[in-house]
């Protein structure tokens, strides 16, 4: 979620001023992802440059000043709402990128290095459930971003699976006594472009 579209996702239920808007914010996100108010303040701004938002008429200049959406505010949020984010290319996975270094570095054991991970992510995940299972079950906002939190480290477990049997079927076909003198072994293949733009058929 952008702080920009979050702010006119509650500015579309009436006007409010900026110290409530990150009051709601954090509560509607399960308190989850702190705002600081100056970087509401800017948010702000820039929508109401843009004409997304407008200040209501006061000499107030502070915490209390009010905003409310306009058309074009409410048209923006509406097009977000229904855009899906651009999947197109893999992000810049730090784990990812620290698994494919991993083969390279002389003395490194990548699957040591992939068992370190995973032992932190299970750890992770034990802490969120142990935040859900505390949590008010009217907490819907929380209970949402846990769940969130759990899909998406489970999937990052089961790619350092998928990614140590991968290594380990590498390495035994390269060790086979049937093996040709091109087989490389994963420390040998060389590193993929991490930079270069995956095409995706439509």
């Amino acid at each position: 979620m952008t702080v920009r579209h979050a702010l006119l996702a509650l500015l579309s239920e009436g006007p409010k001023y900026g110290l409530q808007l990150r009051q709601e914010f954090e509560a509607r996100t399960g308190e989850v992802w702190p705002l600081n108010v100056g970087q509401v303040y800017t948010t702000l701004q820039r929508l109401e440059r843009d004409g997304f938002v407008e200040s209501e008429d006061s000499a107030e200049d502070g915490p209390q000043r009010g905003f409310r959406i306009t058309r074009d505010g409410e048209k923006e949020l509406a097009e977000w709402l229904r855009t899906p984010p651009d999947l197109s290319s893999p992000p810049r996975d730090e784990l990812v990128i620290k698994v494919l270094v991993a083969l390279r570095v002389p003395g490194v054991d990548v699957h040591e290095v992939i068992q370190v991970h995973r032992r932190y992510l299970v750890e992770l995940m034990q802490q969120w459930t142990r935040l859900k299972e505390d949590a008010a079950e009217h907490d819907l906002g929380f209970a949402l971003v846990v769940d969130a939190e759990l899909f998406r480290i489970d999937s990052v477990v089961r790619w350092l699976d998928a990614a140590e049997g991968r290594l380990k079927r590498a390495s035994v076909e390269a060790d086979a006594p049937e093996a040709t003198t091109d087989a490389q072994s994963p420390a040998a293949m060389p590193l993929p472009r991490l930079g270069r733009r995956v095409g995706v058929r439509r």
